[in-house]
C-alpha cells in the first residue's frame, strides 16, 4: 500500500482499514505461531501498513490544527 494511495482515502475509510489489518495481523500471528504461515514477510507488511496509515491520520490532525490555529500556546 503506497502512501499515495492512504492519502487519497477519507478518514473513515483509514479508520476502517486499520481495524481490518489489525485482524489479518492476528490471522498471521494465530498462524505463525502454528507453523502454518508460509510467507512470513506478510507479518511484518502488515504492521508497515498500520504505521503509514496511522502516519497518514496523524498528517491530516496536524493540518486541522494549523488551520484552526490551534496550537500548543506556549508563546511568551
Amino acid at each position: 500500500m503506497y502512501i499515495n494511495e492512504i492519502r487519497a482515502m477519507s478518514t473513515d475509510d483509514i479508520l476502517d482499514k486499520i481495524e481490518d489489518l489489525k485482524v489479518e495481523m492476528y490471522t498471521y500471528r494465530i498462524q505463525r505461531e502454528s507453523g502454518e504461515l508460509k510467507d512470513t514477510t506478510l507479518f511484518r507488511k502488515t504492521r508497515r501498513d498500520i504505521a503509514r496509515l496511522k502516519t497518514a491520520l496523524r498528517e491530516r490532525e496536524l493540518a486541522a490544527e494549523l488551520v484552526t490555529g490551534g496550537g500548543s500556546g506556549d508563546a511568551q
